[in-house]
């Protein structure tokens, strides 16, 4: 068959995946009226994690299951703008690697808030300016996030999903890397590219700024001047890509949470985090873990924050595998109770089986 014959069937099937995207379209405004009069929140991580996995199972290829991901993700997107527009609130500014998370979870096809800290995100929400928030949790590098940490004691917001992000970090300019007299980025992000600085001899050629996204605009602004970011920088500040992925840990990942007003269903396949403050007695902390342990229910993230209220009182988080409905993890919660002061659940969401 020849190349214009084998066009020519490509242009067939493309009209007839319009036709059909688009009966999809006319569904999904019925299901957006009907959310709308039951007041059920247009985005609902649950239902998510059933459509993706659906499409892993009946891929049979030649494409692979991320690229067809992908391609759904922004069709969900386009979803949501027929359904009722969303607006994400997350840790700018833009091109900062928290508005990378956001748009590789919702899609183009919403509006996104920058806002200056953690806090404000998830202000936003809470306040109802913001339909979710995305924001950082702990990375495999640098650990956990306190200031996210800190807010989810402080605010009624509920977690309602996770993104696995990978972390790669490029070298941004618009003149080659040997005419380059000055490199800009966060302090954090130098500290991961300590070998690639030394290998190009820029490492005494880095200034600290507040953001990637402020050392973008730099380097955009001034001769001779590169930054360390992300993608997404580049495109937002035009800027060439020189060099990529110079990160010295190859398998750098950030946990990034979804935060929303209304809980996620369960799926079988669940998280749930916790923060909790332990009696003032010897073994308290042991005797927690210990209802965890002797319910089945398995604890994959801890870590401890002082209350505020007290000196020497801690506030204790954990990711517990389960959903708050699971009879299981209901019967640990209220023993792990006996041994608390305090111990709430800031939500169940669907595990993020992939780094994204």
């Amino acid at each position: 068959m020849s190349l214009d014959e084998l066009r020519k069937q490509i242009d067939a099937i493309d009209e007839e995946l319009v036709a059909m995207l688009n009966r999809r379209a006319e569904v999904v405004v019925q299901i957006g009226k009907l959310k709308n009069a039951e007041g059920t929140p247009v985005y609902a991580p649950d239902r998510e994690k059933v459509v993706f996995d659906k499409i892993r199972r009946a891929n049979k290829g030649p494409l692979p299951d991320k690229t067809l991901l992908a391609i759904y993700r922004e069709l969900m997107s386009g979803s949501f703008a027929l359904e009722k527009p969303l607006r994400i609130a997350y840790l700018g500014p833009q091109g900062s690697f928290s508005h990378l998370a956001a748009v590789g979870k919702f899609g183009a096809s919403v509006e996104y808030e920058s806002v200056t800290d953690i806090r404000g995100v998830f202000e936003e929400v809470s306040r109802e300016r913001a339909d979710f928030g995305v924001v950082p949790i702990e990375n495999s590098v640098g650990g956990g996030v306190i200031d996210t940490l800190d807010a989810l004691v402080e605010t009624d917001v509920q977690i309602c999903a996770e993104i696995n992000r990978a972390i790669h970090h490029n070298l941004l300019a618009l003149s080659p890397l040997q005419q380059l007299d000055r490199v800009y980025s966060k302090p954090e992000v130098f500290s991961q590219c300590q070998r690639w600085l030394s290998e190009t001899n820029l490492i005494g050629k880095t200034i600290a700024v507040a953001s990637t996204s402020k050392a973008a605009e730099m380097a955009r602004e001034e001769s001779n001047s590169g930054a360390i970011g992300s993608t997404l920088a580049a495109q937002l500040y035009g800027l060439n890509i020189v060099c990529e992925n110079i990160e010295d840990t190859t398998h750098n990942v950030t946990r990034f949470f979804v935060i929303g007003r209304s809980p996620a269903k369960q799926t079988g396949d669940d998280k749930t985090s916790v923060v909790f403050t332990t009696k003032d007695e010897p073994g308290a902390l042991a005797n927690v873990l210990a209802a965890f342990q002797q319910g089945g229910v398995n604890m994959s993230f801890i870590q401890s924050r002082p209350s505020k209220k007290r000196n020497w009182e801690y506030y204790f988080f954990g990711d517990l595998k389960g959903h708050q409905g699971d009879p299981a993890l209901q019967n640990a919660l209220k023993d792990a109770m006996n041994h608390c002061l305090r111990l709430n659940v800031l939500g169940s969401y669907p595990r993020a089986s992939e780094v994204v």
